[in-house]
């Protein structure tokens, strides 16, 4: 038996006016996904615990069956996992975002989707000026880069910046949770306000303003954490080998905790412009050789953090014409069974333009299992699956029972 997640990021969303009062995935042409609701058994997964943020670390995680109480450490030391950074005893890693700020208030998230070639040069500056003792710097994809700080403690309160556009940036800079957290949340906001002083003037902001785009002119750390201790899927659930296959450092970050091998894929993205036929190409070579494929798709997410609901909707068809239409074709042809989920990690509503923590719809194919009437793949439409509503390790555990 095979086995392969494919992950539609935020995929999932609200009733909007624009729509008519749908969805993007009931607005959206998915006859692929339609064929996998058609086919196999559909519900509801709680990816969000009760009492944690609804990111995509958590979220993630969650859908991997793993226990967030005792394995989560913050984003940035799963992403540091991805980008081959150790993290020593001591010391505190964190996701490091360059952001936009306009008129004092956080613009975007993405320093308006700054390119990676862009974005390394001035990661490479800030180290330069601000790092090198306590504070280091790490490359990473697009406004996705890594911060670690000797000695930090991670009981401060940090504001995901994906989550308060339009916000005063000094209302939501780092506080300390705890008395003992005072120097860390001052030297988080000093590097933050120290990056405003110098990134403005960086000859690739000089130049992103002149071409009218977005100038990353700060740093926004957020997720801190210490290295996780997590067991692999081969210890939980004897999977041999497997992959994971995303363009963004956090889900491979997870992947190499878990036990997956990474695989790079040129021209992917995590955007809607992402190399989606060479993504599927890769898992579906992947199956062949390995029990597991954790295949992500970033594209939907970055969509509802924009509120582009058009864009959303054509990210939400290139899932389904460009990733799993071939991928249901080459499964078909295999000479192994293969079981196939597909499924959001949280939805981000494009009203919103951030996470939220409402269980999201999920189908699982296996070849000879009875269907369960469910006839189209959307929020609603799943709630009536055989699955109900599942949370914790239930939906991994399913995913992996063989019939």
């Amino acid at each position: 038996m095979k086995y392969i997640i494919v992950l539609g990021d935020g995929m999932a969303d609200e009733p909007i006016g624009k729509l008519g009062g749908r969805t993007p995935l009931q607005s959206a042409d998915t006859p692929a996904m339609d064929w996998l609701a058609a086919h196999g058994r559909c519900g509801l997964l709680k990816t969000v615990p009760d009492g944690y943020h609804p990111g995509s670390e958590i979220a993630n995680l969650s859908v991997l069956g793993y226990d967030l109480d005792r394995v989560f450490e913050g984003r940035g030391s799963l992403e540091a996992a991805s980008m081959g950074v150790d993290i020593e005893s001591g010391e505190m890693a964190m996701r490091c975002n360059l952001v936009c700020i306009e008129n004092g208030r956080i613009k975007n998230h993405s320093a308006g989707h700054i390119s990676t070639a862009e974005a390394a040069e001035l990661i490479d500056f800030l180290q330069k000026e601000l790092g090198g003792e306590d504070a280091n710097f790490f490359r990473g994809v697009s406004y996705r880069h890594l911060l670690k700080l000797k000695g930090g403690d991670k009981r401060v309160d940090c504001t995901p910046p994906h989550d308060v556009p339009g916000t005063l940036f000094r209302e939501v800079m780092v506080r300390p949770l705890v008395p003992e957290a005072v120097p860390t949340a001052d030297r988080l906001n000093e590097l933050i306000l120290r990056s405003q002083q110098i990134l403005p003037s960086h000859p690739v902001n000089r130049k992103r303003v002149a071409e009218g785009k977005d100038p990353a002119n700060s740093i926004w750390p957020w997720s801190p954490g210490y290295k996780p201790r997590m067991e692999t899927l081969a210890e939980r659930y004897g999977i041999k080998s497997g992959v994971v296959i995303s363009a963004v450092d956090l889900i491979r970050g997870i992947g190499v905790y878990a036990g997956l091998r990474p695989v790079e894929v040129e021209g992917a993205t995590g955007l809607y412009d992402t190399n989606y036929e060479g993504k599927v190409q890769a898992a579906i070579e992947a199956l062949h050789t390995h029990d597991f494929v954790y295949l992500h798709i970033e594209a939907s997410d970055e969509a509802g953090h924009e509120g582009d609901v058009d864009l959303k909707v054509r990210t939400v068809e290139y899932l389904d014409h460009r990733v799993l239409k071939p991928l249901i074709d080459a499964v078909s042809r295999m000479s192994d069974s293969v079981t196939i989920a597909l499924l959001p990690d949280h939805p981000t509503p494009c009203r919103l333009r951030t996470h939220t923590a409402e269980p999201v719809p999920f189908v699982i194919y296996k070849s000879g299992v009875e269907p369960d009437g469910v006839t189209r793949y959307s929020e609603s439409d799943v709630a009536g699956g055989a699955y109900g509503v599942l949370a914790g390790e239930q939906f991994i555990k399913e995913f992996f029972r063989k019939n």
